[in-house]
């Protein structure tokens, strides 16, 4: 049976420590998605290198997910972004985890200019019903984010990237007292909505 792929990334030049592997982690593992989907989700946890498409997530495609919820980290941004599409572009000024930095402007030569998603609208709002501020997005950046995000859409299941700021290190005190919720945890329940309505199209389209 097919399954809904969870992914996130491990560490990179700029982020040692990056949540989104916690993330698709908890996503995986949760009780509440596993309820909901009648099956427990996959996870990969991919290598932040460029060769990494190669030897992890395409044999992950390989299995034919139904559908993909993938999580990555952009520090810069304040809020959960959805992004709509991926471009055929590779950033030649920063190096993968492993130093190597793409030769070619283009991530796939004789590929389409773009690709883009048709169920990111569908998931901004499963994640606006469950209480979570977003963005959209037309950028998912130049680097493995949006080189991975590119490489899912060509399969033609149901696929959203989303990008989470960095969490903050500590809570933040509460008005009244108290502490709010740890980013993460409002993220994971948030994030559980999405991979439900992504499942779902991922069913219809079998």
């Amino acid at each position: 049976m097919s399954r809904l792929l969870v992914t996130g990334f491990g560490p990179f030049p700029t982020v040692p420590d990056n949540p989104t592997g916690r993330l698709a982690r908890r996503l995986a593992a949760s009780p509440h998605l596993h309820r909901i989907l009648g099956q427990a989700p996959d996870c990969l946890v991919l290598d932040t290198r460029y060769d990494a498409l190669d030897t992890q997530l395409d044999p992950a495609l390989a299995r034919h997910p139904s559908a993909v919820l993938m999580l990555g980290v952009a520090a810069r941004r304040r809020r959960v972004c959805v992004e709509t599409r991926a471009v055929n572009r590779v950033s030649r000024l920063f190096p993968d985890a492993g130093g190597t930095v793409r030769r070619t402007l283009a991530f796939q030569p004789d590929g389409p200019a773009q690709r883009r998603s048709p169920a990111a609208a569908a998931v901004r709002v499963a994640l606006k019903r469950a209480g979570l501020d977003t963005a959209i997005s037309r950028d998912a950046g130049r680097y493995l984010c949006n080189a991975s995000y590119y490489r899912v859409l060509e399969q033609g299941c149901p696929a959203v990237f989303l990008h989470i700021p960095m969490p903050p290190r500590t809570r933040r005190p509460k008005p009244g007292g108290g502490h709010s919720r740890p980013p993460l945890d409002r993220w994971a329940e948030a994030f559980a909505e999405a991979a439900r309505v992504l499942a779902l199209r991922g069913r219809v389209q079998l």
